[in-house]
């Protein structure tokens, strides 16, 4: 990796106008964390000699430490090293001073992977792939809101073409495209200084929502790191031009959610999609993989739905899934297979929401279907429409329940290191409990003296 540092800070070098640099890691809610750096300290970083506590990974979702997490008071919240992931230097150009992220991941002493790392969990299953002589292809859409950060509640952002603020539905609108194109435009710049493969953008369903289509990259690490960069970067551009950018699974009851679809095939070591037998239906590996994922889905529902205002989305009839289910070109169901050229035949999930950690998500879905390939699992019928008069089996319905099946999940066991299960529970049942203890305006509202 000498070349490559000598190669960022060279570049470091050519811009004068960087003084500090942001060192972080991702944390198991798909935070940033970390430390603003001189840029003197720039090769220290890159050598891997920083050091950041291991409880930094499982912090919860308030930045708060976990009670009785073991990697704070048994250990004396011990630092682990921080390694640099080996992403390029990447520039940040919406902060009052020209910066840089210098992305890293957490090691132990000996500079072994610490697996309480979300990145290392994702590395640890593609390792997998590689050891059978397969690379999955993967591409992601994110969906957001643009708010007005001036409100209490989320509101539709005001028109900085028409003055007007956004209070309708706008699917597929070109005209919304172009009344926020300079705020889109930004987006699409910054992601090119960021090497973010960047592809289309709409107008989604909701007031001010749009989606953003990352390409398909043959590398599933560098897709989840652009997934991470890339939420961070529109939410950067986002306060730069007067909006806030919300990627909550459901910040309006009645309107659409934000979705994250993941799509992806698997390449064999000649470069041929294996899912690929030259028919409409895909082959026989294909439907295993698929059949690993609906084996894997309920007890992986946290992870595609971390959080409280995670299952105000999954509702029936919302675009969103409940039945562990799939079909082809069935938009309706948890598992989705695209139409198109047989060439290019994929698997999409569409379980998560967009407040998820990109690194798990793609970890749970990458090793429930190198599961299924391996065991040859059957995922039986295909599904049309939303499966009405079936029995399937269900996502869990609320955040609880979750939490429990991802507990006791014998395949999540098999996906994930037991360090980063353990701190995973803890950090969301300590935030389930936070919010059991704070009743809402609502409550009060409906219940102070009608009860």
């Amino acid at each position: 990796m000498g070349d490559a540092i000598a190669d960022v800070l060279n570049w470091l070098e050519s811009r004068g106008d960087i003084q500090s640099l942001r060192a972080a890691v991702c944390d198991l809610n798909g935070i940033m964390r970390g430390k603003r750096i001189p840029v003197e300290q720039a090769r220290k970083a890159l050598e891997g000699k920083l050091r950041m506590p291991y409880s930094l990974i499982g912090l919860d979702i308030w930045g708060e430490d976990i009670e009785g997490n073991v990697q704070v008071f048994s250990t004396g919240d011990a630092d682990g090293l921080c390694h640099w992931t080996g992403r390029g230097i990447l520039p940040v150009n919406w902060t009052a001073h020209p910066t840089a992220l210098l992305p890293l991941w957490l090691a132990d002493e000996a500079g072994a992977p610490y697996l309480g790392d979300p990145r290392r969990a994702l590395a640890r299953i593609l390792d997998r792939y590689a050891g059978l002589g397969l690379t999955p292809v993967t591409a992601t859409e994110l969906e957001f809101y643009l708010v007005d950060p001036t409100s209490q509640r989320p509101v539709g952002p005001v028109s900085p073409v028409t003055g007007r603020r956004l209070d309708s539905d706008a699917a597929l609108s070109i005209d919304e495209i172009d009344d926020f194109e300079g705020f889109i435009h930004d987006i699409y710049e910054a992601c090119r200084m960021q090497g973010i493969p960047v592809d289309t953008a709409i107008a989604e369903n909701g007031v001010g929502q749009f989606e953003i289509n990352l390409n398909h990259v043959p590398d599933a690490l560098r897709a989840a790191d652009d997934a991470v960069l890339f939420k961070r970067t529109v939410k950067g551009i986002a306060h730069k031009h007067g909006f806030a950018a919300c990627f909550m699974a459901k910040p309006y009851g009645e309107r659409a959610g934000n979705g994250f679809h993941v799509h992806f095939s698997v390449l064999d070591k000649d470069g041929r999609n294996i899912f690929d037998d030259g028919s409409d239906q895909g082959s026989d590996t294909m439907r295993h993989a698929v059949g690993g994922l609906l084996a894997a889905m309920a007890e992986s529902t946290l992870v595609f739905a971390p959080h409280f205002n995670s299952y105000r989305r999954l509702r029936p009839r919302s675009y969103a899934p409940t039945a562990v289910a799939w079909g082809y070109e069935n938009r309706m169901v948890a598992i989705r297979i695209p139409g198109g050229p047989s060439a290019a035949r994929r698997i999409e999930h569409r379980v998560s929401g967009a407040d998820a950690n990109p690194y798990l998500v793609l970890a749970a879905i990458l090793g429930a279907a190198l599961m299924g390939i391996e065991r040859q699992l059957s995922p039986g019928e295909p599904t049309g429409g939303e499966g009405q008069g079936l029995t399937l089996a269900k996502l869990p319905p609320d955040w609880a329940s979750a939490i429990a099946a991802f507990e006791t999940g014998k395949r999540v066991a098999e996906i994930f290191p037991a360090v980063l299960r353990d701190a995973f529970i803890a950090c969301k049942r300590q935030e389930l409990n936070t919010f059991a203890l704070n009743v809402s305006d609502f409550e009060i509202e409906t219940y102070l003296e009608s009860v």
